[in-house]
């Protein structure tokens, strides 16, 4: 073989040497055929093949070739020795049933030629000179079975449609060596040495070629990928791994090389879904990296636990090969694994500092969370890396963030006694009063006599003496009793009022008496979503109309805020995980709210961050009565309907049992709309009655949403609506320009007071 090439040159040196049997041991196993198997299409044989069948029919000596139409371009051949084929349905039968003969690739259809029957229902065909010899003994090249039971038959000529040039006759033509994806001509490398080298017919058990591919040894790898060993074996001993897996654990990138131009799949897994481009990222092996995503292996095939070789690099902290991978946009910095995990939450964990700042200056998202609801900073608190925490709070990582136990970061680093860590925390503002589901604080969590414990206790301290001076300020423990994720303040800058306490804080909607609220959960219309249940698949959107929430957990702006639709969120009985797009509600209070005192309407609540148009902000909980129910009580003040029909049945009532909803003030120009959402259960009498922003929120705003006509129509004779709107109806001056409007000698004349002629008035004509 001639080569331009200077290193195929040396190459077909030592091919030709070795396959003459010179260092190689003889082993007494055949290989069997593979008829059966399919290769991934190649561009270069379906240039060659011109959209035609490459079969080639052997009649007594005369060959003839295949012109039929190909309809499927995934190539096969009888064995490893000879070129790959692109067939048409006839001949693609045919290979499957064993009629080409694996020694030269030519279809024994008619003629006559020999033929294995090792059982009574299957047959293999072969040319008599085209059996497997070992030590003088002859053997069927399809499985491997003595050639002496093999009986020579004959079978009619078949029809051809085109007569192949009668150099054939003598063996197959050896067209160009077209180039492969790295620039190097050895696509039918294997195929021409094994035409016109001839060498000594070697047997080899295909175990070896693993072991050899396992230990870096070449030489023999290509001598048996030139016997024909297949280089797709999987090794059932060793998780049903391939030798390219076993030569890419090794970072053998020439042994890779000669495999995958053998007919390797690049994207083949053992038994955890593994493929040889993981196995190269997670041993940091650069080179073959690079020549794997060349020959076009996935970056984004996940393992059975969802890891990807972006996981694994970031992991194990390879700094270059994660650089490598995010450099060819192949993958999602952001993709998670199955438990959530991103390659930023795995790097922090393991604290690869270095890696971590790149992936921040690569876009990498830290307020992802896995399936616990920790987000980096938890992560970085229990690994005790300072330095990475200071990082993602330098880039704005939220440090009040709890996780489904309602741990905060500065919980995780006092119960891990990381003293640097809650040092770093408390410099920052966390809060040490914080309470997680267990109502426990974070020095609750740790040894009373570690470092971290005495840290938390003298912030305590602190912060004690600091209340004290604040008279006025009341932090939120005392009023939520830890029952919310986030501080709700109390504050009173007005008069000497302490905080309301002649009610009971819920957090969730609670019952006096039984409702029969249908939970079963075989009731319950449910997704089978695998992913976040954006898609118009998901059956809880369907019931919706559609998914309202966008990636943030906003509702989208076309959602109608008028007249709004039932909002079906997916449920526990859901295939989705606990983190899907469609859970907004049932996450409960996210918005940093705060209680204050105002001047003229008692108690009111506002905003202590922006807030976003569409963002849940806060459920009216309460007690849930009866109708009937409700009309025996006196006060009916923090009533709401849970049904917009005239015949209600149901309604919250908050005057005994509420949350910071009891204290949102009437708007005229509201801030917030009620929307019905079901999250737990679907019994359409019973929703939850959560609260969105209507329009963008500034800090510090009041927040209000409208109460209502029926409302008013009751209430304005006890007292007016204070909430200062030019558009008011309820105040005492539009109240009393409504009801001079309404006298009958007012009809008949204009009144002297401005107030009354308003243009805001009900009664004007505008």
């Amino acid at each position: 073989v001639v080569s331009t090439k200077k290193g195929l040159d040396h190459f077909c040196i030592y091919v030709l040497h070795y396959a003459s049997g010179a260092a190689m041991e003889e082993v007494q196993e055949l290989p069997l055929c593979s008829c059966r198997m399919e290769t991934p299409k190649s561009r270069e044989i379906l240039t060659l093949a011109d959209k035609k069948c490459m079969a080639t029919e052997s009649v007594d000596g005369q060959l003839t070739r295949c012109q039929g139409a190909i309809l499927k371009h995934e190539m096969m051949r009888p064995s490893n020795s000879v070129q790959l084929l692109v067939l048409c349905e006839d001949h693609r039968n045919g290979m499957v049933k064993h009629q080409c003969c694996p020694g030269c690739g030519f279809f024994c259809r008619a003629g006559t030629f020999m033929e294995c029957q090792p059982d009574p229902s299957i047959s293999h065909r072969f040319h008599g000179a085209c059996a497997s010899m070992l030590k003088g003994q002859s053997f069927c090249p399809h499985c491997g079975e003595e050639a002496s039971k093999a009986k020579e038959v004959t079978i009619a000529k078949a029809d051809t449609t085109s007569t192949v040039p009668s150099t054939l006759a003598h063996g197959p033509a050896t067209p160009g060596i077209p180039e492969d994806k790295l620039g190097q001509p050895l696509t039918f490398f294997f195929f021409f040495v094994r035409v016109l080298i001839r060498p000594k017919k070697l047997r080899f058990h295909p175990k070896q070629l693993y072991l050899s591919a396992k230990q870096g040894e070449l030489k023999k790898v290509v001598l048996m990928l030139v016997d024909g060993i297949d280089p797709n074996f999987k090794m059932e001993s060793q998780n049903k791994r391939t030798p390219l897996h076993a030569a890419a654990e090794g970072g053998y990138k020439d042994i890779c090389h000669m495999l995958v131009q053998a007919g390797a799949n690049v994207d083949m897994c053992d038994e955890d879904q593994r493929t040889p481009l993981m196995e190269a990222c997670e041993n940091n092996y650069m080179e073959t990296v690079q020549y794997l995503l060349r020959a076009g292996a996935s970056a984004t095939h996940k393992d059975v636990e969802g890891f990807t070789c972006l996981h694994l690099a970031a992991k194990s902290g390879h700094y270059s090969i994660v650089e490598h991978i995010l450099s060819t946009g192949l993958i999602n910095i952001n993709c998670q694994d199955d438990g959530g995990w991103t390659a930023m939450i795995w790097a922090t964990e393991y604290k690869h500092v270095d890696q971590v700042k790149l992936l921040l200056s690569k876009g990498a998202d830290i307020s992802i969370r896995d399936k616990e609801e920790n987000i980096c900073l938890h992560w970085a608190a229990f690994s005790g890396s300072v330095e990475i925490a200071e990082l993602l709070l330098n880039a704005r990582c939220h440090l009040q963030a709890v996780n489904i136990h309602g741990d905060s970061p500065l919980h995780i680093a006092a119960r891990e006694n990381r003293l640097e860590c809650v040092t770093l925390f408390l410099t920052r503002g966390a809060d040490v009063f914080l309470k997680n589901r267990e109502g426990e604080t974070p020095p609750d969590c740790c040894s009373h006599n570690s470092k971290a414990w005495a840290a938390l206790q003298a912030n305590r301290r602190e912060r004690d003496a600091k209340n004290a001076r604040l008279a006025r300020r009341l932090e939120c423990q005392a009023h939520t009793l830890g029952q919310e994720r986030v501080p709700l303040p109390c504050v009173n800058s007005v008069d000497s009022d302490p905080y309301p306490d002649d009610y009971k804080y819920i957090p969730e909607n609670c019952v006096t008496s039984p409702m029969n609220i249908d939970r079963n959960i075989t009731h319950l219309q449910y997704c089978v979503c695998k992913e976040d249940c954006s898609t118009s698949i998901c059956m809880c959107g369907q019931l919706s109309l559609r998914c309202w929430y966008d990636k943030s957990g906003r509702l989208l702006p076309e959602f109608c805020r008028e007249e709004p639709p039932l909002i079906f969120e997916c449920n526990h009985a859901c295939s989705c995980w606990r983190t899907c797009k469609n859970r907004v509600v049932q996450n409960g209070l996210r918005t940093r709210l705060q209680l204050f005192r105002t001047r003229k309407k008692g108690w009111g609540v506002r905003a202590v961050q922006d807030i976003p148009q569409g963002t849940f902000v806060c459920e009216y909980v309460g007690e849930i009565i009866s109708e009937a129910e409700a009309e025996m009580r006196q006060n009916d003040t923090y009533l709401f309907s849970l049904d917009d029909k005239p015949q209600d049945l149901y309604c919250i009532d908050a005057r005994f049992y509420g949350n910071i909803s009891r204290f949102l003030n009437h708007m005229c120009e509201p801030n917030l709309f009620a929307c019905r959402v079901f999250t737990t259960h679907q019994d359409l009498r019973f929703p939850h009655i959560a609260f969105f922003a209507s329009e963008n929120i500034k800090a510090g705003e009041e927040l209000g949403f409208n109460y209502g006509d029926d409302f008013w129509e009751v209430k304005s004779k006890l007292f007016s609506c204070e909430c200062g709107s030019s558009k008011c109806k309820y105040s005492s001056a539009a109240m009393a320009s409504l009801q001079a409007d309404s006298t009958p000698e007012n009809q008949q004349q204009p009144s002297a007071s401005p107030d009354t002629s308003s243009s805001n008035s009900p009664s004007s004509p505008s």
